[in-house]
């Protein structure tokens, strides 16, 4: 069978031509949406009347053995066929005859690769929002255990106030709730039949795109078809999603790294996720998290990457737009891939209390408590307490203590309108309770939290 598109060629084209030109051996990950596209197509032209009924008995028929032969391997791809799109047309003619040379009438390769790539992007936009909410659902449950576990909260990277351990695991399940938010927006905004807009400016056919569409899943048609054939915002928001979340995998992994050095060592990630050293035999290296902050910059390149071809490409499609597929399969396998491991990682870990206790008596993390106390207790205005409060830090260093740890003497020296209840206020635990606005760190407060996310998860039915 000759090139569908060979009548206007005196020549074949080049081998090089060939291997430069194809995009089969990536693009054929998109062989069950392709099949299905085309399936919806012929029913619509069916229902149209441009196909007899015979016609697309014989079509769906074909198209069900050439699923088959894809699922069980038996199907060949061929260089030369150029893409999936000709590779099924080409098997399906082989199968049925002329019937699957008709297949091909009202559409172009432009509105069917765009509505093939735009499922596959739709569907991954749903089991990527899942995947993050079972990581989500495994990080509130390890919060549930540690409500009352103190932590230095940091700034800076420095000791700065005491939080609990499942307070600071919460922000992560904030930001991961977000994440689920863009991909199911994207799904919403994204979920729009292309098909039917042929090469560019629609078809001469009487053919009923809200017909296919609906059958397709979508919600609704494009609006307009010169934009639609060459449109890959749906692409561009899926990597510009999986970025923004691999960024916040590659926080949390930061974390765990640090909290599993021997300067920290707030947590002991599992054998099962750790590895060794080829020449120092007492290592054990967090590679899980490595790798995940090293994978969040191969993302972003991909996305990059798209956003420079998109950049200065003119109405309607070009064949640039064949380098959309390959960076986008590159991060959906990347962040599928990462949410597992990541979950599983997190779920095998020790944590360490007994050192997150021992650091929050580092840093002096109730000075602040020592300020507001001042306020609150003794009418001093904010900005003295502040001042004042610096002075009992300062005192504690030269003490070799921590604040928390300061007697009421030492305090009362510096500023004669501080009262004995003062250390009260000053003790870990407290000044971690004592943070009760909403939102907050305080165990009530985390409660809270960790009910409205199991109220989250229980309505995306996890």
């Amino acid at each position: 069978m000759e090139k569908m598109w060979s009548g206007r060629f005196a020549q074949d084209a080049s081998s090089l031509l060939e291997k430069f030109n194809a995009s089969i051996m990536f693009d054929r990950k998109l062989y069950r949406e392709d099949i299905e596209g085309s399936v919806a197509h012929a029913q619509m032209l069916a229902h149209q009347g441009i196909l007899t009924q015979e016609e697309l008995v014989s079509i769906e028929s074909g198209m069900a053995q050439v699923l088959s032969e894809i699922e069980t391997g038996s199907f060949e791809w061929k260089i030369g066929d150029e893409d999936l799109h000709m590779a099924i047309e080409k098997r399906l003619t082989v199968i049925i005859g002329e019937a699957g040379k008709k297949l091909h009438t009202a559409r172009s390769r432009n509105d069917q690769v765009a509505l093939d790539f735009r499922r596959y992007v739709l569907r991954k936009n749903s089991e990527i929002a899942e995947k993050i909410q079972l990581l989500m659902s495994i990080i509130v449950d390890i919060s549930r255990e540690h409500t009352t576990t103190l932590l230095p909260g940091m700034t800076h990277l420095q000791h700065a106030q005491p939080i609990n351990f499942a307070f600071h695991l919460l922000a992560y399940v904030t930001m991961f709730k977000r994440d689920v938010e863009r991909f199911q927006s994207s799904y919403e905004r994204n979920n729009i039949s292309p098909i039917g807009c042929a090469a560019l400016a629609g078809t001469p056919h009487n053919i009923n795109r809200e017909m296919t569409a609906k059958t397709l899943g979508f919600d609704s048609v494009s609006v307009n078809c010169l934009d639609t054939v060459s449109d890959r915002d749906f692409a561009l928001e899926i990597l510009f999603n999986i970025s923004t979340l691999m960024m916040h995998i590659s926080r949390i992994s930061e974390e765990l790294i640090l909290w599993s050095s021997y300067e920290f060592r707030f947590v002991e990630l599992s054998d099962e996720y750790s590895t060794g050293s080829s020449i120092m035999p007492q290592k054990k290296n967090p590679d899980v998290p490595e790798l995940l902050r090293g994978k969040t910059g191969r993302v972003y390149g991909n996305l990059m990457g798209l956003l420079t071809v998109m950049k200065g490409l003119p109405l309607a499609y070009n064949k640039d737009t064949q380098e959309d597929k390959e960076g986008v399969f590159d991060s959906i396998e990347t962040i599928e891939m990462s949410l597992e491991i990541l979950g599983e990682a997190l779920k095998t870990m020790t944590i360490k209390p007994e050192n997150m206790a021992r650091a929050c008596k580092l840093g002096h993390l109730s000075a602040t408590d020592l300020a507001d106390y001042l306020v609150e207790h003794c009418g001093v205005p904010f900005r003295e307490a502040h001042f004042i409060t610096g002075r009992a830090v300062a005192r504690a260093e030269v003490l070799n203590i921590d604040l928390s740890e300061i007697d009421f003497k030492e305090l009362h020296t510096i500023d004669d309108r501080i009262k004995e209840d003062v250390t009260r206020y000053l003790s870990i635990e407290h000044s971690m309770n004592a943070r009760t606005s909403q939102g907050g760190t305080a165990e009530v407060r985390t409660l809270e939290q960790i009910i409205y996310f199991d109220n989250y998860l229980k309505d995306a039915k996890l």
